[in-house]
């Protein structure tokens, strides 16, 4: 585990580009430390450490995540989440512990919609009996962005989405002044409306969201 901690700190180091780390650290507002490299070129440099036969066994990867999770440098954290969804096929029904510590630690949209897409949304999909449980638990945390996965973790759903889980989540929100929260609302009615616009009509003309969310909802809708 080590090991693989060092090369991987031995390879971002060694790219790294103060330039572009600050203009990185200020697309986030200078909430987070940057080494300095863009997507496309972290992804090549990672790709190694990706690879299926060299991926380390799933409960070792988890403390990997963990460690690298606390590190001030963001790439860190995009990695985190990159090696988690390699083991998407091998969700435990414990991983949703994992999956909120990477939501309350080092909370950002940046890393948070990519946690509530590509791991907890897929985690619920394995784990259906888990949703109604952690839904009330992080809308009645007052933590912005548990609210945050519980309003989006169905956001790719289509078809599959459970209008009444969003129903309740979207109600339990009503009133927030929080930006975040009421930008989610309107992204995943917009999303939904792609899929079932009349249900999103109907549910922007009964429900009184905040104009932002409304806005958003009906983006799609003519």
């Amino acid at each position: 585990m080590h090991e693989f901690i060092r090369t991987l700190e031995s390879e971002f180091s060694t790219n790294a580009d103060s330039k572009v780390a600050f203009e990185q650290k200020a697309y986030l507002k200078n909430q987070f430390e940057f080494f300095g490299m863009k997507t496309e070129a972290r992804r090549i440099i990672q790709k190694p450490f990706l690879i299926k036969s060299f991926l380390p066994p799933k409960g070792e990867a988890k403390e990997i995540i963990k460690e690298l999770w606390l590190k001030p440098e963001r790439e860190y954290q995009y990695f985190s989440q990159e090696l988690a969804q390699r083991y998407i096929k091998q969700f435990e029904k414990s991983d949703i512990e994992l999956f909120e510590f990477m939501v309350v630690n080092k909370s950002w949209w940046d890393t948070v919609d990519v946690m509530v897409t590509k791991l907890i949304g897929e985690y619920f999909k394995t784990y259906p009996e888990q949703r109604e449980r952690y839904v009330r638990k992080w809308i009645d945390s007052k933590n912005i962005w548990l609210q945050r996965s519980a309003i989006l973790f169905q956001l790719m759903y289509k078809e599959k989405l459970d209008t009444q889980i969003l129903t309740f989540v979207i109600n339990s929100l009503l009133g927030s002044k929080e930006f975040f929260i009421n930008k989610a609302i309107g992204w995943v009615l917009r999303q939904y409306s792609r899929t079932n616009p009349n249900w999103v009509i109907d549910f922007v003309n009964k429900t009184s969201l905040a104009p932002l969310s409304r806005r958003e909802a009906l983006k799609l809708i003519s």
